[in-house]
């Protein structure tokens, strides 16, 4: 039976030392970190802690939001806990999922915090919506592209003298940008 630590900030600069301090204090077994948007459910190290938990497991977090940021997330990997019998708890919220009333406080709160989430999202989009009418927002920068090196680039990988990898480094573009190009032009 083994303590399992999970923590998650949304970006490579935010800093998950206060979670891990938390866990550190619990004399945690083994801690997951993420640095990625809770927003999906497929992060590595979350899918890497439900590979490893065993029955009899205890998952804590500091804050549930850092599980899950949807409740059909959130209720999928509690059912993934369920089924191999390992327990969940949230530090902040002092919830226990073993107890009826855990599982209603988490129902309640995670509830709360996909509505919060939402509600940020309709903020920014009201923002975004003023200052473009405003003129103070353009949206992102274009970036440069030379059509006729594009094309000549896509015309050496069409031979197959290089691959689309190397006209990608020539062009200094990422496979989506690369292939949503060559549709464009019809390549």
């Amino acid at each position: 039976m083994a303590l399992i630590g999970y923590a998650r900030v949304s970006t490579h600069d935010q800093n998950e030392a206060r979670q891990v301090e938390v866990f550190n204090e619990l004399s945690a077994d083994k801690v997951f970190i993420d640095k990625c948007s809770g927003k999906d459910a497929a992060r590595p190290q979350l899918q890497a802690m439900l590979d490893y938990i065993r029955e009899g497991d205890t998952v804590i977090v500091t804050e549930y939001s850092r599980l899950a940021r949807s409740v059909r997330d959130l209720f999928n990997i509690i059912d993934e806990f369920r089924t191999k019998h390992v327990e969940f708890r949230s530090i902040k919220e002092q919830f226990d999922t073993t107890t009826p009333q855990g599982k209603l406080m988490l129902t309640i709160f995670a509830g709360l915090a996909e509505f919060e989430r939402e509600m940020i999202l309709q903020r920014q989009r009201e923002g975004i919506d003023i200052a473009k009418k405003e003129g103070k927002y353009t949206g992102r920068k274009a970036i440069p592209f030379d059509e006729n090196q594009f094309r000549r680039e896509v015309a050496i990988w069409r031979s197959g003298k290089q691959t689309a990898r190397e006209a990608m480094a020539h062009m200094q573009m990422k496979p989506n940008r690369f292939y949503r190009k060559v549709k464009e032009f019809e390549l």
